[in-house]
């Protein structure tokens, strides 16, 4: 469809690519385009939709179908010449005619926004922070002791309020003597310390006890929520009603019981945490070493400026793929943006921030495939199908039908590169 192809890169990643359409596909662009004016067409003599194309060219020249003929030929044409020079368009292309003269190939040009070039830096034994796997008996120790305050009892306290205690409180807020919208509660339970209050809260009530009437001075933030408090001075009259404490479960069998129904021992409590924590050591060394490594090989590879159609197609990407997981945890993204006071906008600044540094690392990987040329087999695509059935529990074939096999291949192909980046890792 198309010949003669050429591609002429120019500066910042964007080039001309010329290219032609020849006669005969000119000709069944032609067609296309008559059978589609023709059914509207109201001429003296003939039914409508019945006028023949002799007719047709006689009264308003065959030149009238050529802008639809265009539009008919012109999408596949370019994907031709866009395979013909094995460029890499980024974005939508910019179309223009140099010439579309009867009985000659049509000349046209697009100018394209095309992916940079990476020059390959070294990406086999890249040096890697030692990663610590060994289980101390601290860290079970620790774990023991989440454990008990995830199980502490609060019990009424004597004394002074301390940090971690809970204190039952009324409270009325007021700014230059006035009462604001929210700042008021009843029997409000606040864990001292937790940081839950405006700064400064939490700290004015440490030291008191029971029964005593505290007025909290504090200032609201400058980037307070609510604007019309933000940076002002305010003054919470206060009232503790009860001070409480943690008691914390003593560790003994009991305890193992309580907090894991499938252990009967402390002892055994205390050997599935040694498990646990030594599979999560383990899984969080190797998602280090390759975060460090990716990283590394990125670092040392020299990559033109990325395009910006590039990175906002990542942004697009990355918020498509957020939303559809809300969507599969049954959560509606407007009820989403309703319930966390975000926004379209505001998610897609924030996959904005990392964007640029995504699409390198892409653009890496898919630099290390081809020089290592990797090519993933029918079995591995098949394998991955499987997979991406089970993960997702669809049918395999929805999978075939939403996934070509050049998708699938690209994933696969951009995993094995990164098990070679990794798996050559040396840690030091």
């Amino acid at each position: 469809m198309s010949a003669k192809a050429k591609f002429t890169k120019k500066e910042n990643n964007t080039g001309e690519l010329k290219f032609e359409i020849d006669q005969d596909t000119i000709k069944k662009g032609l067609d296309t385009a008559f059978d589609r004016v023709k059914k509207s067409l109201n001429v003296p003599g003939f039914r409508k939709g019945r006028v023949p194309r002799q007719i047709f060219n006689r009264m308003y020249g065959e030149e009238a179908l050529y802008e639809d003929a265009l539009n008919a030929v012109l999408p596949d044409a370019y994907q031709n010449a866009v395979d013909e020079t094995k460029v890499e368009p980024v974005d939508q292309p910019q179309i223009s005619v140099d010439s579309m003269e009867k009985d000659s190939p049509w000349a046209i040009s697009a100018t394209i926004t095309v992916k940079p070039d990476v020059k390959l830096g070294d990406y086999k034994g890249i040096e890697v922070k030692k990663q610590k796997r060994n289980v101390m008996k601290t860290d079970v120790e620790d774990r023991l002791a989440d454990l008990q305050k995830q199980q502490a009892e609060l019990v009424l306290k004597d004394g002074k309020a301390e940090n971690g205690d809970t204190v039952i409180i009324d409270y009325v807020g007021s700014v230059d003597g006035k009462e604001f919208d929210g700042g008021s509660a009843q029997n409000y339970s606040l864990e001292l310390g937790s940081g839950s209050f405006i700064p400064g809260f939490e700290d004015e009530l440490v030291g008191h006890s029971a029964g005593e009437d505290v007025d909290v001075n504090v200032t609201f933030p400058e980037d307070y929520q609510a604007k019309e408090l933000a940076g002002k001075k305010a003054i919470f009259k206060t009232k503790l009603h009860e001070v409480k404490s943690k008691e914390l479960p003593k560790l003994d069998d009991d305890f193992a019981k309580d907090v894991d129904e499938d252990v009967d021992t402390l002892e055994e409590l205390k050997t599935k945490l040694h498990d646990e924590i030594k599979d999560q050591k383990k899984q969080s060394a190797e998602e280090n070493i390759q975060e460090e490594a990716i990283s590394g090989a990125v670092k040392n590879a020299k990559i033109d400026e990325i395009p910006q159609a590039m990175i906002d197609t990542e942004v697009e990407n990355q918020l498509n793929q957020y939303l559809a997981n809300l969507r599969r945890q049954g959560i509606d993204p407007k009820l989403y943006y309703q319930m966390t006071g975000t926004t379209e906008e505001s998610l897609k600044n924030q996959f904005t921030k990392d964007a640029q540094e995504r699409v390198k690392t892409d653009l890496v990987i898919e630099a290390i495939v081809a020089k290592e040329g990797i090519k993933p087999s029918e079995d591995e695509i098949h394998a991955e199908i499987k997979s991406l059935s089970d993960e997702y529990k669809m049918e395999e074939s929805a999978v075939r039908n939403a996934l070509t096999d050049d998708m699938l291949a690209h994933d696969i192909a951009a995993k094995k590169a990164i098990e070679l980046i990794v798996d050559s890792a040396e840690e030091k």
